[in-house]
């Protein structure tokens, strides 16, 4: 690559998807500015580079945009080559494309819905959620990470799961992921945490917590 290379990633602080391109672009030592959106009054840059979606993170490089943080992590695992995020391997590259697309497809969504029903019903999509994190779980098999020994494509699109869920537990006050529950999940978790770059890139725990729980209340609170 280029000695002069412009890199800009336009994200919101909160978001899983901007962070997760912010943590593979620092294990990759690629220089890059942050620049923090408001999605409430979206800037013309943002409206500009992704005129699709609309959405964030979007990658600037080198004045070229690309969108979709899936895409994006590609793209970065394929621009620079050093400390790869993807096997080798075409199979276990398919395979972590299959379980990063697990991971927002379906795990997201799922408990995007715990937070948006009550009662019995939340009661039947907690166990849904539960019956999809153990199937992410025994993807480990015995391994640190999804990736092998090192940090990589599923875990870097896993942080929703490390650090998102917990919270969304927290403020709805159940127990359905626990150490007890997910002993695979959690070891993997302890082991993210002593990656300094991967603390780096992960909101402050209380200012967060505060944050998801404000739109949670904002959103129960809403007109039907």
């Amino acid at each position: 690559m280029a000695d002069q290379e412009e890199v800009k990633l336009y994200g919101v602080w909160a978001s899983p998807f901007s962070r997760r391109i912010e943590l593979a672009l620092k294990l990759k030592g690629v220089p890059f500015e942050y620049i923090e959106e408001d999605l409430s009054n979206k800037s013309p840059s943002l409206l500009k580079y992704n005129p699709v979606h609309k959405k964030i993170p979007v990658l600037v490089h080198n004045g070229r945009p690309v969108a979709e943080s899936l895409v994006i992590l590609e793209y970065i695992d394929e621009t620079w080559k050093n400390n790869p995020i993807l096997p080798l391997d075409p199979y276990e590259r398919a395979t972590a494309r299959f379980w990063a697309s697990f991971i927002d497809s379906k795990i997201l969504a799922t408990a995007v819905k715990v937070l948006l029903c009550e009662g019995e019903e939340r009661e039947v999509v907690i166990i849904e959620v539960c019956e999809q994190l153990k199937m992410l779980e025994q993807q480990l098999n015995g391994k640190d990470f999804f990736g092998g020994d090192k940090i990589g494509f599923v875990d870097i699109v896993g942080n929703i799961v490390a650090f998102w869920v917990p919270i969304t537990q927290e403020i709805l006050g159940g127990d359905f992921f626990t150490p007890e529950k997910f002993p695979g999940l959690f070891e993997w978790i302890g082991k993210l945490q002593e990656i300094d770059l991967v603390n780096e890139c992960r909101p402050p725990k209380e200012k967060h917590l505060a944050y998801v729980r404000g739109k949670y209340e904002s959103l129960i609170n809403a007109p039907k």
